[in-house]
């Protein structure tokens, strides 16, 4: 069963540019070795062999996931979001009630998240618990070491 995912212009964008890359260059590098190790003998006991045909099935597998990924893509018009509740792409800024820290993080598909630049996913346990709240609530979320909170402080585009 495959599942829709949404991205930004930008994000779908570095999908295709990835297959395009796997498809056009790491394809044929892969042939090339494939046919290095064949042209050194007996394939039965030939691990260059072995080692290049295995490489070759995880780029394929590779290239079959990012197509899957790309047909069930979808582009989201960010100017027809309503900016009332936390949404895909919604950038957040929220409030940790244990501790006092504030946080904005922007709420992505699985494929553009980058903690580092502040994009979560939206399937993470933090992005779930925030999709649907609004400006004043709070999030309780489980994490693996108990509940946290979260004052929803802010929601923009």
């Amino acid at each position: 069963m495959s599942k829709v995912s949404y991205y930004t212009p930008e994000g779908l964008k570095k999908l295709k540019d990835e297959l395009k890359h796997l498809k056009d260059v790491e394809r044929v590098k892969a042939s090339k070795a494939i046919a290095e190790a064949r042209d050194k003998g007996d394939l039965s006991e030939n691990a260059e062999y072995d080692a290049a045909k295995e490489a070759q099935g995880m780029l394929e597998m590779r290239i079959s996931k990012l197509e899957e990924t790309l047909a069930n893509a979808r582009v989201i018009d960010e100017s027809q979001l309503d900016t009332s509740k936390i949404l895909v792409l919604s950038k957040v800024k929220i409030k940790n009630q244990t501790n006092g820290m504030e946080m904005t993080y922007t709420l992505v598909a699985d494929g553009e998240a980058n903690l580092a630049a502040g994009k979560i996913s939206v399937n993470s346990p933090i992005g779930k618990g925030l999709l649907g709240k609004s400006v004043g609530d709070v999030a309780e979320i489980q994490v693996p070491n108990g509940v946290m909170k979260f004052d929803i402080l802010e929601i923009s585009r």
